[in-house]
């Protein structure tokens, strides 16, 4: 199989931070979005930036930004669709996803996913972590998408599906089990920017 191409998705509305774009909030050295940047570049063949709204503003960064091609703030599949039609136009075969708001996930999430859904005839596979009560508690931005399904997520998007699990579950997705459960924290709210900085 060929390296997934790497979509990060900042399409969201960030309305618990009083709205804007999550990921230029300041991390570290840089932002959250750089610090996504950085993890997933080296494991991707190219990366893309799903993003609506005026593109200007991630110039720097010198990435594609491809918006939502469904209306009305579809959720996070309208993102993975974006990544998925960029994909094909570049011939890839599979894209993966992070979350531009999730600066502490694993180094080797793509490997973990390829090898989830290795052998599968449309690889399709989301990152999960152990949880007490359900057994796993799967982290739906962070997956692996294949490019041939793109036209079955568009017309279940367009009929109004926006659960991607039940999308996933629809095409028999796997698991990749990530045994560290904090490294998908995500920044939705002031207190969890002041917690993110303290483990930067």
């Amino acid at each position: 199989m060929k390296q997934p191409l790497g979509v990060i998705l900042a399409g969201g509305q960030a309305t618990r931070m009083g709205g804007g774009d999550k990921g230029l909030l300041p991390l570290g050295q840089g932002t959250l979005l750089s610090s996504v940047i950085d993890r997933l570049e080296p494991q991707v063949a190219w990366l893309a930036l799903n993003a609506n709204g005026d593109p200007t503003r991630f110039s720097d960064l010198n990435l594609p930004v491809l918006p939502d091609s469904i209306e009305g703030f579809a959720g996070p599949l309208a993102g993975v669709l974006a990544g998925l039609d960029w994909a094909a136009e570049q011939g890839a075969d599979t894209i993966v996803t992070a979350a531009a708001d999730t600066p502490f996930f694993p180094c080797d999430l793509v490997p973990r996913l390829l090898l989830a859904a290795d052998s599968m005839a449309h690889p399709l596979a989301l990152a999960a972590t152990p949880d007490a009560k359900r057994g796993s508690a799967r982290h739906p931005t962070f997956g692996l998408w294949p490019v041939a399904l793109r036209d079955d997520l568009r017309a279940a998007l367009q009929g109004g599906l926006r659960k991607v699990v039940l999308w996933t579950e629809q095409h028999d997705g796997r698991e990749a089990m990530f045994p560290d459960e904090t490294a998908f924290f995500n920044v939705n709210t002031p207190e969890d920017l002041a917690k993110a900085e303290a483990m930067a």
